[in-house]
This record gives C-alpha cells, sequence and structure tokens, in this order.
C-alpha cells in the first residue's frame, strides 16, 4: 500500500511542484506584466496627441489673453480657440476609448490616469474664462500646465518590472523628449503672448531663462539614453530649415547685455515655431512607435517562452495523471466501500443510537456495532477497522454519558423530593405556629417565612424540571386563568406589585395548572426583580381566536437587542441540562415547561422594559368546570387581626367566583387573592401560598367539602345593634336634644358574644389534619426512596375533559 500511495501522490505531486509551482507561476507573472507594460506603453500614442492639441491650445489662448488685455475683439478670439479646443477635446476622446481595456491595470496606472482626466476636466471648467479675461494670464494657463504635466506623468508610468533594462531606457527616451518638446511649447508661449501683448512682463525674462535651462537638461537626458539611430533623427530634425527658422528668431529674443529683449512679430514667431513644434511632434511619435514594438516583442517572447513551459508541464501532468488513474484502479472499489460504511456510521448508525440512549426511560439497552466491510491486510483494510474501533468507542460513550445522565436526574429527583419533604413539613409547622400567635409583629414574621418555604418548594420543583420529571402538584378540576395568574403572583416574593387587569374569563385544564403557575411564577420573578421597587408589574389575559394571550409588563432595565434574540432563542429551543443552565434556571425552567405543554413564549421589549407574552394553545384551554362557591378567605390573606378573630365575609360572590357590580377590585391584596372575595384593607402586606388561590371551594354551608389544613373556618357573630332610640341629655334653650358624648360608642364597639355556642358535626380538626399530615408524609418518604428508574408519565388514561390522552 505504501507503494501505491507513493506512485498515486508522490510522482504528481514533484511534477506539480517542480514544473508548475517554480516555472509556470513565474513566467505566467512576468507575461502578464509584459503585457501590461506592453499596453501601457501603446497607449502613449493617445497621450502624447492630447499633450499635443493641449500645448496648441494653451499657446494660442496665451496670446489671445495678451491681445484681449489690450483691447482685442472677444469674438475673434473665440474663433480662433474654438477649433484648438474641439480637436482636443477628439483626442481626449480617443484616449478613453483606448484606455477603457486597461481597467484592470495596476493600481499605480489607474491613479495616474484619473489625475489626468481630472486635470483636464479643470482645463474644460476654465475655457469659458478666456473670452472675458477677468481672470490673470498666470491663473487660466496654470490649468493648462497642470494638465500637461499630469498627462508626461501618465505617459511615464509604465514599468516592466525588474530585469527589463532595455524597456526602461525606451520609456526614458520619448518621455525625455516629450518634455524637450513641452519646454519648446512653454517657450513659444512666452513669447507669443509678448508679442500680441506688445511687450514682456516683469517676470518673463527670469522664465524664460529657466525654461531654456531646463530643456538644455532635458534635452541631455534625452541623448544619454537614445540610440545611436534616434540621436541621428534628432540631429537632421534640428537642421531643417522651418527649425532653423524658428532657432534664429528665438535667439533674437535672448538679452544681449542690459539691453532688453527684443519684442518679435507675433504672427511671425507662431508661423516658424507651429513647424518646429510639428517637427518635433514627428520625431516624438517616431521614438514612441519604437518603444511600443520594442515592448510588443518582449510580451510576444514571454508569450511563447510561458506557452512551451505550461505545455510541458500539462505534458507531465497528463503522464502522472494516467499513471495514478492505472494505480489507482486497484483500490478505489475498497475506498468506496470504506466510505460508504463511513458515511452510513456518520449519518444513520451513529445518530440513531445517541437517539435511542436519550428517549430510553428503562434500562440501556444493548447496542451492536457493525463489523468492517473491509477484510483487506493493507492499510486500507486496516483503516477500515479503526471506523469500527472509533464507532465502538463513540457507542460505548454515549452509553456511559447516557447511564451518568440518569444517575444525574435520579439524584436531582430524589433530592428534590427530599427537599419537598422537608419543606411541606415546614410548611404544616408555620400553620400551627401562625395558628397559635397572637402578636402580629410575629405573625408578619412567620407569614415571611411561610412565603420564603414557598419559594423553597418552586426552587425543588425547578431542580424536578431539570431532571426531565413531572411536577408533583396536579389538579382534577379546570381552573380560572385569573386563579392560576393570581397562584403564579404567590409563588414570588415581591407578589404585591403584581397587578392582574383585563383577565379574560377562561379556564385551564386541571393536568397543566401546576406547571402554568411554575412558568408564570418564573416570568414573574424575573420581572419583579429587574425592575424598580416603586414600578407594578402589569398582567393581563386575552383570548385570541383559539388560543389564549398572557402579557407580562415590567419597567425595568430591559435587554440589549443581542441578550434579547439569545434568550427568545433559549425559549424557542430548549437546551440540555449543563452548567449554563443551572446560571440562568428560571430561563432554562420556562423553556423546557413552555416545550412540555405547547405554550409559545416570547420576550419583547417595551417602552421602558420587557414585555413577556404567553400564548396557551387551544388543548390547554378547557370550559368551566361545575359551578362551585369560592373557598372562603384564607387566614394568610387577611390582616394578622382578621388571622386571630373571625373570617371576613365577601362582599358578594358570582357562581364563576367574580365579583359583583360595583365592587373595587382595589379594596382585595395585589396578588394571591382569589377572584370574588372582598377582603379588609391591611396595613401590611401578608404571603399567600398558590394552593390557597387553587383550593377546591365549599360545595355547601354545613360545614362539608374538601378537607383544608387549617380545618373548617369559625362562622362570624354579628355584633350587637345600636340602641333603637338615641341616648339624650336633655334638651337645651331652643329645644334641641343635647348629645352625651361617648354614650353609644359601647353599644357599637364593644364585642358582640354569641347568645349559644354553634353545634359543630364535622370531625375534630387535629385529629383529621394530623392523620392526613402522616398519610402526605409517608406518601413523601416512599417517592424520595432511592431508585435507579427514571419515572415516566403513564399515558393512555382520559384527561378533566374526558378526552383520550
Amino acid at each position: 500500500m505504501s507503494t501505491k500511495l507513493a506512485t498515486v501522490l508522490i510522482v504528481p505531486s514533484v511534477a506539480f511542484l517542480v514544473l508548475a509551482g517554480v516555472q509556470t507561476s513565474a513566467l505566467v507573472g512576468r507575461t502578464t506584466a509584459l503585457n501590461d507594460f506592453s499596453r501601457q506603453v501603446g497607449i502613449g500614442r493617445q497621450i502624447t496627441a492630447v499633450v499635443h492639441q493641449l500645448q496648441q491650445e494653451r499657446d494660442r489662448s496665451a496670446g489671445e489673453l495678451g491681445e484681449l488685455r489690450r483691447g482685442g475683439d472677444r469674438e475673434t478670439a473665440v474663433n480662433n480657440l474654438r477649433p484648438l479646443q474641439a480637436a482636443a477635446d477628439r483626442a481626449i476622446d480617443n484616449l478613453r476609448r483606448a484606455a477603457a481595456p486597461l481597467a484592470d491595470a495596476d493600481a499605480s496606472w489607474r491613479v495616474a490616469y484619473s489625475e489626468a482626466l481630472e486635470a483636464y476636466d479643470q482645463v474644460d471648467d476654465i475655457r469659458p474664462a478666456i473670452p472675458p479675461a477677468v481672470l490673470s494670464s498666470e491663473t487660466i494657463l496654470s490649468n493648462y500646465f497642470r494638465a500637461i504635466g499630469a498627462m508626461l506623468d501618465l505617459l511615464a508610468e509604465p514599468t516592466p518590472g525588474q530585469g527589463q533594462p532595455e524597456l526602461n531606457d525606451a520609456v526614458l527616451r520619448y518621455v525625455q523628449l516629450a518634455r524637450v518638446k513641452e519646454l519648446s511649447s512653454q517657450v513659444r508661449a512666452r513669447l507669443y503672448a509678448a508679442g500680441r501683448s506688445g511687450g514682456y512682463g516683469t517676470e518673463d525674462r527670469v522664465l524664460l531663462a529657466d525654461l531654456r535651462a531646463q530643456q538644455l537638461t532635458a534635452l541631455s537626458t534625452f541623448r544619454v539614453a537614445a540610440t545611436n539611430d534616434q540621436i541621428r533623427r534628432y540631429d537632421e530634425t534640428t537642421v531643417t530649415p522651418g527649425f532653423l527658422v524658428a532657432t534664429r528668431l528665438e535667439e533674437r529674443s535672448l538679452p544681449a547685455g542690459d539691453a532688453a529683449p527684443e519684442v518679435l512679430p507675433s504672427e511671425q514667431w507662431w508661423s516658424a515655431s507651429q513647424q518646429r513644434q510639428d517637427q518635433l511632434r514627428q520625431l516624438e511619435a517616431g521614438i514612441l512607435d519604437d518603444a511600443v514594438r520594442q515592448a510588443d516583442d518582449a510580451s510576444n517572447g514571454q508569450l511563447r517562452t510561458t506557452l512551451l513551459v505550461v505545455g510541458g508541464v500539462v505534458a507531465v501532468l497528463l503522464v502522472a495523471l494516467l499513471i495514478s488513474l492505472l494505480v489507482g484502479r486497484s483500490v478505489a472499489r475498497s475506498m468506496r466501500l470504506l466510505r460508504s460504511q463511513a458515511l452510513r456510521i456518520a449519518q444513520i448508525e451513529l445518530p440513531d443510537a445517541l437517539g435511542r440512549l436519550k428517549t430510553v426511560a428503562g434500562g440501556v439497552p444493548t447496542i451492536e456495532v457493525a463489523p468492517a466491510v473491509v477484510r483487506s491486510l493493507d492499510e486500507i483494510g486496516e483503516l477500515a477497522e479503526a471506523f469500527v474501533a472509533v464507532h465502538r468507542s463513540a457507542v460505548t460513550v454515549a452509553v456511559e454519558q447516557a447511564l451518568m445522565r440518569r444517575n444525574v436526574n435520579a439524584m436531582f429527583v430524589n433530592l428534590a423530593r427530599r427537599s419537598q419533604v422537608l419543606v411541606e413539613r415546614q410548611l404544616e409547622l408555620l400553620d400551627d405556629l401562625e395558628r397559635e400567635e397572637g402578636d402580629p409583629d410575629q405573625l408578619e414574621n412567620l407569614f415571611k417565612l411561610d412565603h420564603l418555604a414557598a419559594r423553597m418548594r418552586r426552587n425543588d420543583e425547578s431542580l424536578l424540571v431539570l431532571a426531565g420529571t413531572d411536577s408533583t402538584r396536579r389538579w382534577n378540576r379546570p381552573v380560572g386563568l385569573g386563579a392560576m395568574l393570581l397562584a403564579a403572583a404567590a409563588e414570588i416574593e415581591q407578589y404585591q406589585r403584581v397587578r392582574m387587569e383585563s383577565v379574560a374569563d377562561v379556564y385551564v385544564v386541571g393536568h397543566a395548572v401546576g406547571e402554568l403557575v411554575h412558568l408564570s411564577a418564573e416570568l414573574l420573578e424575573n420581572a419583579t426583580a429587574f425592575s424598580r421597587p416603586d414600578t407594578p408589574v402589569v398582567v393581563t389575559a386575552r383570548v385570541e381566536a383559539a388560543t389564549a394571550l398572557i402579557e407580562i409588563v415590567d419597567h425595568g432595565l430591559g435587554m440589549s437587542p443581542t441578550a434579547l434574540a439569545e434568550a427568545n432563542a433559549v425559549l424557542s429551543s430548549p437546551p440540555a441540562a449543563d452548567v449554563a443552565a443551572v446560571e440562568r434556571m428560571g430561563l432554562f425552567v420556562v423553556s423546557h415547561l413552555a416545550a412540555r405543554l405547547g405554550v409559545t413564549v416570547r420576550l419583547d421589549g417595551g417602552q421602558s422594559g420587557l414585555v413577556a407574552r404567553l400564548v396557551l394553545p387551544a388543548g390547554l384551554l378547557a370550559p368551566a368546570g361545575v359551578v362551585e362557591l369560592d373557598p372562603p378567605a384564607s387566614a394568610r390573606m387577611l390582616a394578622a387581626n382578621a388571622a386571630r378573630g373571625g373570617a371576613a365575609q365577601p362582599a358578594g360572590v358570582r357562581e364563576t367566583g367574580a365579583p359583583v357590580a360595583g365592587f373595587d377590585a382595589r379594596d382585595l391584596p395585589m396578588a394571591g387573592r382569589p377572584p370574588g372575595v372582598a377582603v379588609p384593607r391591611q396595613a401590611r402586606p401578608v404571603p399567600v401560598r398558590s394552593e390557597d388561590v387553587l383550593a377546591p371551594a365549599a360545595t355547601s354551608g354545613d360545614g362539608g367539602g374538601w378537607w383544608s389544613r387549617r380545618g373548617p373556618s369559625t362562622p362570624a357573630v354579628p355584633a350587637a345593634a345600636p340602641p333603637a332610640v338615641p341616648v339624650t341629655g336633655g334638651t337645651n334653650e331652643r329645644g334641641l336634644p343635647v348629645r352625651v358624648p361617648m354614650a353609644q360608642l359601647s353599644a357599637v364597639t364593644r364585642t358582640a358574644q354569641p347568645t349559644s355556642a354553634p353545634k359543630r358535626v364535622d370531625p375534630d380538626p387535629e385529629a383529621v389534619g394530623g392523620m392526613l399530615t402522616r398519610l402526605y408524609s409517608g406518601v413523601r418518604r416512599a417517592e424520595a426512596e432511592d431508585t435507579t428508574e427514571i419515572p415516566v408519565p403513564r399515558s393512555g388514561g382520559y384527561d378533566e375533559r374526558g378526552q383520550r390522552q
């Protein structure tokens, strides 16, 4: 197998790295660079044409400006300049069309090209300012100087790369000759402007001397870089009659001693200098053509070399590929079989095994691992065995993880149920202490302990959710949505801040009440914990189509959009139980309870906080149960003085448990009260448990009905009525009765004593309470026994609506 792999992999790899990597890459890069260089040099024809036309327009404009400042005719100046401007515009259009294929050239050339176009646009903008002659000549001509300079910079931009001195010299030759021509044109412009204006300016002598010095420098550079043939052609051009006439006229403008330079006749000078510029233009075009041919030859030669090398590389690669195909056929079948088995393991067998282990309720099943499909003794067979070993190890780890999860879940269940037993015993003890306590302050502290114990019980239920177990608190009859929300408010610490507004008159199926109370309590706890203590938490519930919508609105800190999106993602897809779930227990519990019940929970940003929305599906809603009166008010829901005395009488009760018309809901506690029960106003809040809100109602007034931990309530004794005839102290001088202070208060304020003790037919509440407490404690201890099985909810029965589960 090692020989086969060496033949299949090493030979093509070495051939590709040696030939393709070293030769092809370098040659292709060099060919590309020379091709770009050739195209950039070729576009020099259009660039020099633009420069020539701009020089013509600039030099003529300099003379016209001098004439206009002497009072010349504007119309004549416009007519003289219009053909030159049109010729320059045609030249720049030709340049744009020629430069279009160079859009992918190197960055430096594109930047130079953009600057040249911007400079020409400035020339086009300054043209209308020539006829009025409102700007100075230097201001107008400076735009031409800048545009011609940008064009010459673009002309010198082509670079052939390293190792090409001949091509660099070719570019230098035509660039230096173009600068010689530009300096000669500037001299012509100065002398022509002096001739049209009738004299030299203050700085013309200095500028002319500087231009002639720069012209000699550029000419020297050109002679150094030019070939002998090019130098010969330049020398032949300088001795032509037209060139000599312009040279002699220019020499007349040179200063002789202290005498002022001679002002040349404008038209004679323009005609002679125009011939010289045309001859320099022809020489420039010839030298540029030499550079273009040289660049094209270099590019084509490099391209031929690259094609030859690439052809050799392709031939070697084809031979290597042919050898690889002939050798690879011997291992193709084994590799296909191995790939099929690996994909089947990764996509079917392993996910199926993990799914079975996650959903198992009893003992862990035995999972068989299929043997390798390739039985050869070479490296491919060993690789197949390695795949099987990896598969077997993954299944083993998954089984161990499943056992660990079951053990952890069982541990959570046992701990939670043990804690629930202790909490229930603590609540029973608190009930006894509250019933026997007479001190209002101590009673309030007992109420606080009672509420903390109820919150501890909710934490235990959260552990059961974490372990994947259902809650043990269940109801067998439908419960009103308002009562369910009040029970949820009774589970939190700051239940006084919860405001129930516009709760729809709908009912929730009994088997889901406990988990809905737990879910709502977690959201209410979050709303009160992250909002100011002086702000309320508003709860509303309404019916939308076949569902019920509950909204919990707080005025707290809110959440950032990122945190809100993460929280909604957790709520929509419950995560697995891990350390992060324990750190954010409330969010984890809400997501799992919502998924279990099919409830949609979403958090949205409000005006100054969060809005939690719960959508209860139609399957959790039920018609109202048997018409029952609500239970009498619990002592935990009344003030301390009411707890020591008789129970408060409800102001008015309907069959559904709602308050009658004219009853003010603000007279009730803010959370934890049964609907329809009026409670006297109290000086400080007292806690209430969810089971007090959801306790079954008494069926009659004869003392029978559902059992309560507190036993039957003592009927209230009517207070003594005030005397029918008022007590007076006679009459005054006007004949009016005199009131006797404090005379009637004793009849109103003294405690009414019952005339006779009521007959009780109920069993002893202490005996009943002790019997049921012992029964309940025994059930809890049995549930807390160590077990290795995960309890699974029974199915196949019927719910409270008579439908099969």
